[in-house]
C-alpha cells in the first residue's frame, strides 16, 4: 500500500509538472544567460569601437605620424588598461602596433577572425585568443576605415573576466520563482490528487461489493471543479445502484411469477442459450420428447420444435424488417393439446412458451363428473350389499351354506366400500387442508427401497423386476405419508395393470437449484393416447370391468396427482419407447 500511495496520482502529477517547469526553467536560464554573455560582449565591443573611431580620427590629423600616435592617452580616456592597438592596411599587413619592437615581425593578419568581420562587415570581434607575437590572450575588436583597419585589443586577463562575468541577481531571482511556484504547484496537485485518490477508493471498493456509507463518501471531495465532478459521479452511481436494486426486486418477482404461472415459460439468448426457465416448461417439454432431455437446450434436436427452430434461426442469420417476429404452432401429443408460441425480442434473444390447452377442459369435465362418479361407485357396493342381504332376509329356506357365501361377498363389498371412502377422505384432505400437513426429511431411496420389499411377494407372482436407478442421497421435505402414496400407487398400478414378466425402471434424471425430475416407467401393455389425459381423473378406468374385479377404486392416480401438487410438483404420462406406461413428475427439495 505504501507503494501505491508514493506513486499516487498527486505525486505523479507534481513529479510531471515539476518537471516540465525544471526543463523549461534551464532552457529560459541557460536563454537568458547567453542573452547576457552576448550582451556584455557587445557593450564591451561597442566600447572599443568608440575607441577605434578616436583612435582613426587623430591618426587622421596626426598625418599618419605614427611614432607620435598616443596610443596610452586612449588607454587612460577610456578606462582601458594595458590597451593594444594595432593599425592594419587592407593587405593584412600590420603598419602600426604600439608594442612598436616587434610590429615589423608580426605575420600577415588577413585571416585574423575580427580582421575578415572589419573586411565583410565593417567591424568585428574575437573574444578568446592567443596572440602569436605576444604569447598573450587577447579580446580584439576591428573597424574597417576608408584607408585601413584599426584594431584595439584588450589582454583577457582576472579584470576582464569580472567585467564580462554575467551577474548572478537574475539567476537567483529565478530560483526564487520556481521555489514560489513549485509550491504552488504542489497545493494545487495536492488537492487534485486527493480528490482522484478518493475516486479511485470508491471505485475498487465498490468493485468489491464493500459497503459504502454516501454521505461520508460525499464529504471525502475537495471543494474545486474535480471534486464537484467526482460528486457527481457518485450521485450518478448512487442512483445506477439503486436503479439496479429495484431491478433486482423485479427481477425476482419475474422469478416468482414465472415459476407460479400456469403455462411453460422459457427465455433463452440469441445463440440458444438457457436464461430463465420454469419447471413447468421443462415437464412440457420431456412430455413433448420422446426421451428424457438432460438439458433444455435440447428441445431444439426434437421433430416436434422443428418449425421453432427454423423460425429462429431465420431471425439469427439475417436482420429481417417488419416481418412479424411472433410464431405460434399446435403439438398434440399423446392425446394432449399444447400451444407453443415463440416471441423473438430485438436482441435476438426469444422467449418460447408451452401452454397445456386440454388442462382447462379436463378441470371442467372432472367438476362435473365428479359427483357422478362418486354417486356411481358408491352405488355399485351399496346395491350388491343391499340385494345380497335382501336375498337373505326374504329367503328364509336358503341354505346355510349359501348365506355364507353371501354374508362374504357383503365382507368384500364393505371392504370396497371402506376403501373407496378412504381414498375419498384424502383427497379431500389434500384439497382442502394441504397447507396443515406435517412436513418432515424423507430419503426417497430409501422409501422407494421398502416400497419393493414391500411388493416382492406381488412382484415375484407376476414375473416383474424392478430396476431402482435412484441415487443414495435424494432427499426432500415433505409429508412421509403422502409421499409414501406417490411411489406406492404407481407402483400397486404397474403390478395391477402393466402385465407379468415386465420390467419397470425407477430413475431420477435430473435436477436444478428447487426440484428432482423423477421418471417411472414400466414395459407393460401400456394404454392408448385417447387415455392419457384423463388417467389422472378421478375415478376413470381404462377397462372398467377388469379395474372393478382388482379390487380397484380409480382414485390411485388421482391421488398421486395431488399429492405431488402438494409436494410442488407436476405429474405428466406418455407411452415408453420400449412399450408400456412412463409417468414423469417432479418434487420440490424444499416445502
Amino acid at each position: 500500500m505504501s507503494g501505491i500511495a508514493f506513486f499516487s496520482f498527486g505525486r505523479k502529477l507534481f513529479l510531471s509538472v515539476t518537471l516540465l517547469f525544471f526543463i523549461f526553467a534551464a532552457v529560459l536560464i541557460l536563454f537568458q544567460y547567453q542573452r547576457e554573455k552576448v550582451f556584455k560582449v557587445e557593450l564591451l565591443n561597442s566600447k572599443l569601437q568608440d575607441c577605434n573611431d578616436w583612435l582613426h580620427r587623430d591618426l587622421t590629423e596626426t598625418e599618419n605620424r605614427k611614432e607620435e600616435f598616443p596610443a596610452a592617452l586612449y588607454a587612460e580616456r577610456f578606462g582601458l588598461k594595458d590597451l593594444r592597438v594595432t593599425i592594419i592596411d587592407f593587405e593584412g599587413n600590420v603598419v602600426y602596433d604600439n608594442f612598436d619592437a616587434i610590429h615589423r615581425q608580426m605575420a600577415n593578419h588577413l585571416h585574423r577572425k575580427e580582421v575578415g568581420l572589419a573586411l565583410s562587415k565593417g567591424y568585428g570581434y574575437d573574444v578568446r585568443r592567443l596572440s602569436e607575437s605576444t604569447g598573450i590572450t587577447y579580446f580584439y575588436s576591428a573597424t574597417r576605415y576608408d584607408d585601413c583597419i584599426v584594431r584595439t585589443a584588450l589582454p583577457y586577463d582576472t579584470e576582464l573576466r569580472k567585467t564580462l562575468r554575467i551577474d548572478p541577481e537574475y539567476i537567483w531571482l529565478a530560483i526564487l520563482i520556481a521555489f514560489v511556484l513549485i509550491v504552488i504547484f504542489y497545493k494545487t496537485t495536492n488537492r487534485l490528487g486527493i480528490s482522484v485518490n478518493n475516486l479511485r477508493k470508491f471505485a475498487v471498493q465498490i468493485d468489491r461489493n464493500e459497503p459504502y456509507d454516501y454521505n461520508t463518501v460525499m464529504k471525502t471531495f475537495s471543494n474545486d471543479e474535480l471534486g464537484e465532478i467526482s460528486q457527481h459521479i457518485i450521485k450518478i452511481y448512487q442512483r445506477l445502484h439503486e436503479t439496479k436494486e429495484a431491478l433486482y426486486i423485479e427481477r425476482e418477482k419475474l422469478i416468482t411469477h414465472l415459476q407460479s404461472s400456469r403455462e411453460g415459460l422459457g427465455v433463452f439468448t440469441g445463440d440458444k442459450k438457457e436464461i430463465l426457465v420454469n419447471s413447468l416448461f421443462k415437464q412440457y417439454s420431456n412430455i413433448i420428447s420422446d426421451y428424457n432431455l438432460e438439458t433444455t437446450e435440447s428441445i431444439f434436436n426434437i421433430p416436434e420444435f422443428e418449425a421453432i427452430t427454423q423460425f429462429i434461426n431465420k431471425f439469427r442469420n439475417r436482420h429481417t424488417g417488419n416481418e412479424e417476429k411472433r410464431m405460434s404452432m399446435p403439438i398434440t401429443k399423446d392425446g394432449r393439446n399444447f400451444t407453443v408460441e415463440c416471441i423473438i425480442f430485438q436482441d435476438l434473444s426469444f422467449e418460447i412458451s408451452i401452454n397445456d390447452i386440454t388442462q382447462e377442459e379436463q378441470q371442467s369435465q372432472l367438476k362435473r363428473q365428479l359427483t357422478q362418479n362418486i354417486a356411481h361407485e358408491l352405488k355399485t357396493p351399496v346395491s350388491s350389499i343391499q340385494a345380497y342381504l335382501e336375498t337373505i332376509v326374504t329367503n328364509r329356506n336358503i341354505a346355510p351354506e349359501k348365506v355364507s357365501v353371501f354374508l362374504q361377498r357383503c365382507y368384500e363389498q364393505s371392504n370396497r366400500l371402506s376403501r373407496l371412502l378412504r381414498d375419498i377422505s384424502v383427497l379431500t384432505r389434500m384439497d382442502e387442508a394441504a397447507n396443515m400437513i406435517e412436513m418432515e426429511k424423507i430419503d426417497i431411496t430409501a422409501l422407494v427401497g421398502n416400497i419393493i420389499n414391500e411388493v416382492s411377494i406381488d412382484l415375484d407372482e407376476k414375473q416383474i423386476t424392478v430396476i431402482n436407478s435412484l441415487r443414495k442421497d435424494i432427499q426432500v421435505r415433505g409429508n412421509y405419508s403422502l409421499i409414501y402414496s406417490i411411489f406406492r400407487n404407481l407402483t400397486d398400478n404397474a403390478i395391477a395393470y402393466a402385465g407379468t414378466r415386465i420390467q419397470i425402471t425407477i430413475n431420477c434424471f435430473r435436477e436444478d437449484e428447487s426440484h428432482y425430475y423423477f421418471s417411472f416407467a414400466d414395459t407393460g401393455v401400456g394404454v392408448g393416447p385417447e387415455h392419457m389425459q384423463r388417467l389422472f381423473e378421478r375415478f376413470y378406468r381404462v377397462d372398467k370391468g377388469r379395474s372393478r374385479k382388482l379390487g380397484g377404486t380409480g382414485l390411485g392416480l388421482a391421488i398421486v396427482k395431488n399429492a405431488i401438487l402438494i409436494h410442488g410438483g407436476n405429474i405428466s404420462a406418455k407411452s415408453n419407447q420400449g412399450g408400456g406406461l412412463e409417468f414423469i413428475f417432479t418434487l420440490s427439495k424444499e416445502r
